[in-house]
């Protein structure tokens, strides 16, 4: 299936992309963020309007191949051949912000214990650990309305988002944007690990909040700490080295 699909009319960037979402597929799923066959990251195909590519409804995210994964409009529609249905709740919230966003290239969602924990609290994500000052005024809430299957609510998603691209949607989970799949994997992972020490944390005792004028310094200084090469470039590259150890079935 993968020769065929490389010898008709894709493009070879749409092949790189759908290469690129799978592998993030797989590292999702090797971090423990699969949901059973549920939840989602979507990519836009570079060079057409309007398309973006989105995991086949029914797989676990172990499943997800290069060749299997859904090329769809941003209203749903299927704009390949592919047996398998599309899940609404993943493409009408990501259709939105594809469509609204002109940087969301990459979203992600996922209802991982630590992320869905941390969104369900008053007060979401403290500024009481390293990471979550990665964040500190960075992050947008959307109350929780029920399953995101419905057009109204997009009105209200894309208001509370407003300039971030980083929101915790409250009771439900975590959704993060990135120009590229590696910028959504580091902030998903960073957001992640953030959540999780905030659980282990609230465990010990009262937490120590980090003041404001110190986590404005840790912001500014960031960038001196990352390797050069894009957001998370490196970082999801040595991910996908790990996957490739076991499995080399997404490149397929």
């Amino acid at each position: 299936m993968a020769t065929a699909l490389r010898n008709s009319t894709m493009t070879e960037a749409e092949w790189e992309a759908r290469q690129q979402l799978a592998a993030c597929y797989r590292v999702f799923d090797m971090l423990g963020w699969s949901e059973m066959i549920y939840n989602h990251i979507t990519l836009k195909v570079p060079g057409e309007e309007g398309a973006f590519l989105i995991n086949p409804f029914g797989l676990h995210f172990s499943e997800v191949k290069a060749s299997n994964l859904v090329k769809i409009d941003i209203d749903g529609n299927k704009l390949d051949n592919s047996p398998y249905p599309v899940n609404r709740a993943g493409f009408v919230q990501h259709a939105l912000f594809h469509r609204h966003l002109p940087d969301a290239h990459c979203i992600a969602h996922t209802h991982t214990t630590a992320g869905m924990a941390v969104a369900s609290v008053e007060g979401g994500l403290r500024p009481t650990n390293f990471y979550a000052c990665n964040f500190a005024g960075q992050i947008a809430y959307h109350d929780f309305e029920g399953v995101t299957v419905r057009d109204e609510e997009g009105e209200r998603l894309l208001a509370h988002l407003g300039d971030k691209r980083v929101m915790l949607l409250r009771n439900h989970g975590i959704l993060v944007m990135g120009r590229t799949v590696p910028e959504a994997f580091i902030k998903h992972w960073s957001l992640q690990r953030a959540c999780e020490i905030q659980i282990a944390t609230a465990s010990m005792g009262e937490p120590i909040t980090v003041p404001d004028e110190v986590v404005a310094v840790h912001q500014r200084d960031l960038h001196m700490a990352q390797v050069p090469g894009g957001p998370g470039a490196a970082d999801f590259a040595a991910m996908v080295r790990l996957v490739d150890r076991t499995d080399k079935s997404w490149r397929e």
